[in-house]
This record gives C-alpha cells, structure tokens and sequence, in this order.
C-alpha cells in the first residue's frame, strides 16, 4: 500500500502563486510517474502536469508557462510551483502516483486550491 499526503492548498489572489507538495510512503520499490490533477466543481479530473522517474514532464496546455513540476526521486515527492494564478485554476488538486511498481496505481486525498480576489 502506497499513502500519498498533499500540503500547500489554500487561498490565494488572482496573479499569485502557490506550491503544492506531495510526498509517497508505504511499501513500494519504485514509482513510474507521479503527478497532479484537478477537478473543478461540475467538471471531470483533468491532467495538469506529471513526470516521469527520469525527468520527462506532461502539461497541461492551460498551464504551460505558469506552472512547473518538479520531481525528488531520492525522497519520492513531487512538487508543483503554480505562479501566475487565475480564477479558473480554481479546483481541488489531487496527487498522483502511476505504474508503482510498474502496474498499480494511487491517489491522494486531494488539496484545494482557490484563486479568488
């Protein structure tokens, strides 16, 4: 079993900027991909980034230039530096873990995250 724990949600003003953590623990070798996702209220979880265990990274197109993801291997957390916020990036943002030793996958308990003047 894998327990992902999210920090770093919270209010914010539209421009701003925040940083989201997420950091794995239980039994595992090894995590193929981790990553964040969202879902706004009435909407389906959506991708916004992820990266792989050798540093290959997924964005969204609504956040490109505004976010970026970063990744420790060695501590197996994942970190999402959001800059620039908006209104619409308004959304409960969950962790991700894929491919954990290579077939399972996890979520965390998710975070929110509200841009709102």
């Amino acid at each position: 079993q894998v327990q992902l724990v999210e920090s770093g949600g919270g209010l914010v003003q539209p421009g701003g900027s925040l940083t989201l953590s997420c950091a794995a623990s239980g039994s595992f070798l090894f995590i193929g991909t981790m990553g964040w996702y969202r879902q706004a209220p009435g909407n389906g979880r959506e991708l916004v980034a992820r990266t792989t265990s050798d540093g290959i990274t997924n964005y969204a197109d609504s956040v490109k230039g505004r976010f970026t993801v970063s990744r420790d291997n060695a501590k197996n957390t994942i970190h999402l530096q959001m800059n620039s916020l908006k209104p619409e990036d308004t959304a409960v943002y969950y962790c991700n873990a894929a491919y954990v030793d290579y077939y399972r996958e996890y979520w965390g308990q998710g975070t929110q995250v509200t841009v709102s003047s």
